[in-house]
């Protein structure tokens, strides 16, 4: 069976950086479908600058036309913060045991998984794949905890993965796209372009809905 990925983030907005991303790892592990999840009440940050309602609407704007994303309200739709194992455990119970379920992270936040509510458990629902940039060795970056896991659990061969419904860890190269959220919201916040830095039809709903103004800069 074909893995399911999870692609969860605050996509505040959306962007290129993050859509480069889901495509090159869904195609390097061979994954069915990626589900994009934008964060609701995300729990390890400051809340996002933009309404979970927008963030929802420009991920599917985002993603449209491109059949293996399907844009997931799961975590918009709560009052409460949203975590990440309580997502897995939802898909789990609704994909059953055996189907391979994959959670997509970037290494930075891999390495600080050991601060994630309920860690250890992501393993017992899902394989993790960890997008990293050309040239990082994450080998040396890793310590303590999650260094014995990253030594228990590291798959070479992603294929590997449809045989098991989870506890994997895979790494990606992926191709640098030197884009961030961050850097998009100042551009509109001070007028400037983001043209080319995410699909054109989001920059359209923020213009239509004047998000990210002034009021809301880093």
């Amino acid at each position: 069976m074909n893995p399911v990925g999870v692609f969860g983030g605050t996509f505040d907005p959306v962007h290129f950086g993050h859509l480069r991303m889901a495509q090159e790892v869904a195609e390097y592990c061979g994954l069915e479908s990626v589900r994009i999840i934008p964060a609701g009440i995300p729990p390890h940050r400051n809340p996002p600058h933009c309404e979970a309602s927008h963030r929802m609407e420009m991920a599917k704007i985002a993603t449209a036309g491109n059949p293996l994303f399907i844009p997931d309200e799961r975590e918009v739709l709560k009052t409460s913060p949203c975590y990440s194992v309580e997502t897995l455990l939802e898909l789990r119970a609704e994909l059953g045991p055996g189907k391979p379920l994959c959670l997509m992270v970037g290494a930075d936040a891999f390495l600080g998984f050991p601060a994630w509510h309920r860690w250890r458990e992501l393993f017992d629902l899902a394989h993790i794949l960890v997008a990293q940039r050309p040239g990082f060795d994450i080998h040396s970056a890793i310590t303590g905890v999650l260094a014995e896991e990253y030594a228990a659990r590291s798959e070479r061969d992603p294929a590997a993965l449809r045989h098991f419904s989870c506890g994997r860890i895979v790494t990606i190269d992926i191709t640098l796209l030197d884009i961030s959220a961050s850097m998009i919201r100042e551009c509109l916040a001070k007028g400037a372009s983001a043209r080319y830095l995410l699909p054109e039809g989001v920059l359209d709903y923020i213009r239509n809905h004047g998000l990210y103004r002034e009021k809301h800069a880093v």
